[in-house]
């Protein structure tokens, strides 16, 4: 656009990069910082992302040692305690699996809670059942 508001430039260039030439063709930083520069950035993303993974896993670990509670009380009363355990190969696929602990029994498989364990889903009992 041509007009008084609009000069019209002689350089097809920018002004500011007018004249401009580099001095030598060898990179702005070198090797050794950008390898620093590339490991405090990982470390500052780990700082970043790692407490929010501590704090998954432990509100799940929790959630599933209180699930597995609950369903072995339901399931065998008489058991000595439960255990949450989580099986990437698990008897129902990857995730939490509840087992009663036995004495001499050995330990045996209540359920499986699934990769986020949430409050159990116990059916109810008849009163004719007991």
């Amino acid at each position: 656009m041509v007009g008084e508001n609009y000069p019209v430039s002689m350089h097809d260039d920018e002004p500011e990069l007018a004249g401009y030439e580099p001095y030598d063709e060898r990179p702005l930083r070198s090797r050794r910082t950008v390898a620093i520069m590339r490991v405090v950035v990982l470390v500052g993303i780990a700082c970043l992302v790692l407490p929010g993974v501590i704090t998954g896993l432990s509100v799940a670990s929790s959630a599933a040692k209180e699930e597995c509670r609950r369903w072995v009380a339901y399931e065998d009363p008489s058991s000595p305690g439960s255990d949450a355990r989580f099986q990437l190969f698990g008897d129902g696929g990857p995730g939490w699996q509840c087992y009663t602990r036995g004495a001499f029994g050995g330990d045996s498989r209540v359920a499986s809670m699934g990769l986020i364990p949430g409050p159990p889903a116990l059916p109810s009992r008849n009163p004719e059942d007991s």
